[in-house]
């Protein structure tokens, strides 16, 4: 009696396809990330070293983010209609070259080394706008249905893993040249980083509109979708709590460790190498632990570690109690995004993707340059460590509220398009 045939389901050629982009994809965000880490190690150091100024370190930070916002929803318009692999070559290139002109300035003008550092972090955070929305308009390229999540995962996961590679590399750096050699370092990973997505095809592209009205339109339509998706409103409000509190922490995390605790400026990289670190072992933890549980477990899990570590920097009396509290809050950044990045996309037309997340981001991060004013008004009255404080235990009480509405309501519009679907 023979033996039955075995049948082998063959891959579809788009699958095939996004497992040959998808290496080239993650390491080019990968190598983006790093490069950024390099910046937010040197930038803050070297401003605060020059300056000694709590308030113009976070005055700095908002500064930095002020710009992106307004270039958010432009950003995700010109994803639409580019496809997102060639836009993110050229924006990442145009991050180098910005690096390489702060540093010639820098080294040819020192007295005016603090304006130049200030003007180059709101130039690379203005160019990050269309950064994120490439990332965003290409994961669905590379990543469909059950590989959506972990793909979210590993971009996540690979973002806080260069927390390790990028303030490593900076340390290194610092032994053997002046940190302002560092903007010079940070310059060459971003032209790598540019160059891993040049073989990525560009995907589907949205029909370029001939006039400044229709263009005005196709921003508007972004806002109007946006405005009637609950669970997006939901999500956006969420989110903007958490960046609002995150963003005070990280803004004076460089104050906190060098001059509240007093801690050497390797403790403040080895801070982040500890990030880092841990972000490596999520990147192989969150695949394996989608296995045995939903997205939406994740979520609920990353969100109230990250909200008890923040309740635990505005209170620690140490940077034996701070450092590691601030290493597992971004534990808690990772599972949360891992949920915020695979169930907004979900919910949004493909073809809109670019145009939805632009006014979304800019929502979003709208609390970074705030977490920057209050640490600048009030970082100098109240304390940074208890500015911290107070806005982590209020973050605690908003994610309690939001956190199950938020999820109620994708459960409906997922459910809703599952039902009109079949």
């Amino acid at each position: 009696m023979s033996s039955p045939v075995k049948t082998v389901t063959p891959i579809p050629p788009v699958a095939k396809r996004a497992n040959r982009q998808r290496p080239l994809f993650l390491t080019g965000v990968l190598l983006g990330a790093v490069a950024e880490q390099v910046v937010l190690f040197a930038l803050p150091l070297l401003i605060f070293q020059k300056t000694n100024d709590v308030a113009l370190l976070g005055l700095a930070y908002a500064i930095e983010w002020l710009p992106a916002l307004l270039a958010y929803p432009f950003a995700g318009l010109i994803a639409d209609r580019d496809g997102g692999p060639r836009l993110f070559s050229v924006v990442t290139a145009g991050r180098s070259v910005v690096l390489i002109l702060a540093l010639a300035g820098c080294l040819l003008l020192s007295d005016w080394q603090t304006p130049i550092l200030m003007s180059c972090g709101a130039l690379l955070a203005l160019l990050l706008a269309p950064v994120h929305m490439a990332i965003e308009k290409v994961v669905p390229q590379v990543a469909t249905g059950k590989d959506l999540p972990k793909t979210q995962g590993l971009v996540q996961s690979m973002e806080v893993s260069a927390m390790a590679v990028g303030p490593a590399l900076a340390l290194l750096g610092v032994m053997f040249f002046d940190k302002i050699m560092l903007l010079g370092v940070a310059a060459a990973v971003f032209m790598a980083a540019a160059c891993c997505w040049l073989p990525i095809p560009r995907g589907p592209r949205a029909a370029k509109p001939g006039t400044a009205r229709e263009t005005m339109a196709e921003l508007g339509l972004g806002w109007k979708l946006l405005a009637r998706s609950k669970p997006l409103v939901l999500l956006a409000g969420l989110n903007f709590s958490i960046n609002l509190v995150f963003g005070t922490a990280l803004s004076a995390n460089a104050a906190l460790v060098t001059d509240v605790f007093d801690g050497p400026e390797s403790a403040f990289a080895l801070l982040n190498v500890s990030i880092g670190v841990v972000g490596l072992v999520n990147l192989l933890a969150i695949p394996f632990l989608l296995r045995f549980f939903d997205v939406r477990v994740i979520g609920v899990v990353g969100l109230a570690i990250l909200c008890a570590c923040l309740v635990v920097l505005g209170f620690a009396p140490s940077l034996l109690i701070y450092g590691p509290a601030f290493v597992v809050s971004m534990v808690g950044v990772t599972y949360f995004n891992v949920y915020n990045r695979t169930q907004r996309i979900r919910v949004i037309a493909p073809e809109h993707l670019g145009k939805v997340m632009g006014p979304f981001y800019m929502i979003n991060l709208l609390a970074a340059p705030l977490g920057g004013l209050l640490l600048a008004g009030l970082g100098t009255s109240l304390g940074p460590q208890s500015l911290i404080a107070i806005s982590a235990i209020a973050l605690s009480g908003v994610a309690a509220v939001l956190l199950p509405l938020t999820m109620r309501s994708f459960h409906r519009a997922l459910n809703g398009q599952t039902t009109s679907s079949r």
